[in-house]
């Protein structure tokens, strides 16, 4: 009998019993369209700047804020959240996360001035890192331990097939038909996530020992600096291509 077909089980994770999805392959599914639809919306902006200007009557250049802000609510958004979402239900914060990502999405494309526009792409950032960041403890709590790299990657999967196929796809429907419906498409793709998380993704009980505290001690531990010492500089490295 595969892991897919097989029985319900549960297994210990972290401590606490968590429970595992008779079909591991829509709940990873499930996750990705969320990762689908945060990597379209973070990189479509920057292929429509020219229509965002014209649009709302700004520089190209100043546009380019746009980008900035949706990485000011990236940057906000994910160590605020995991603080103090710590001890809730993991899928009801996803569920949270991706409501919010569709409402600042739509937003975005109702926004009728620049400053409007700003606000609602940093409000966009907002759900970005910590949808990753609880998404992936998700995805590895879904299959036996071995396998959990493996669920992970398929998780991050969405954001992959979004520089791939979102990306582009969007940019030419934000330029045939103007730079608001690929924030309207965004928001769309994100109910539809969280339809299938509801449906696929089964209920996670909250980390009971969980704390703003404890989550910030991560920060005294050398490990934790180089790794975002080291997403500092790829990143980093690769806006600046794109700028």
């Amino acid at each position: 009998m595969t892991e897919a077909s097989a029985p319900q089980t549960r297994d210990v994770d972290d401590d606490r019993t968590v429970a595992r999805p008779q079909h591991v392959g829509p709940a990873l599914l499930a996750l990705a369209l969320g990762g689908f639809a945060i990597g379209t919306t973070e990189y479509v902006t920057m292929g429509l700047l020219p229509q965002i200007a014209d649009g709302v009557q700004i520089s190209i250049p100043a546009a380019g804020h746009v980008v900035s802000a949706y990485a000011l609510g990236v940057v906000i958004g994910a160590p605020l959240i995991a603080t103090l979402a710590a001890r809730a239900p993991r899928r009801a914060q996803l569920v949270g996360l991706m409501v919010a990502f569709a409402a600042a999405n739509i937003a975005s494309a109702l926004a009728g001035s620049y400053g409007t526009l700003v606000v609602a792409r940093f409000l966009s950032g907002l759900p970005h890192g910590a949808y990753f960041g609880i998404g992936s403890v998700v995805a590895a709590s879904l299959v036996a331990p071995h396998r959990r790299t493996w669920a992970v990657s398929m998780m991050l999967a969405g954001l992959t097939v979004a520089n791939i196929i979102g990306v582009p796809l969007s940019t030419v429907l934000g330029q045939q038909l103007g730079w608001q419906y690929p924030y309207v498409f965004v928001g769309l793709i994100s109910l539809l996530c969280v339809g299938a998380v509801l449906a696929w993704v089964p209920r996670q009980p909250a980390d009971e020992h969980a704390s703003a505290a404890k989550e910030l001690k991560a920060l005294t531990r050398v490990q934790v600096w180089l790794a975002l010492g080291i997403g500092t500089v790829g990143f980093g490295g690769m806006f600046a291509t794109f700028s």
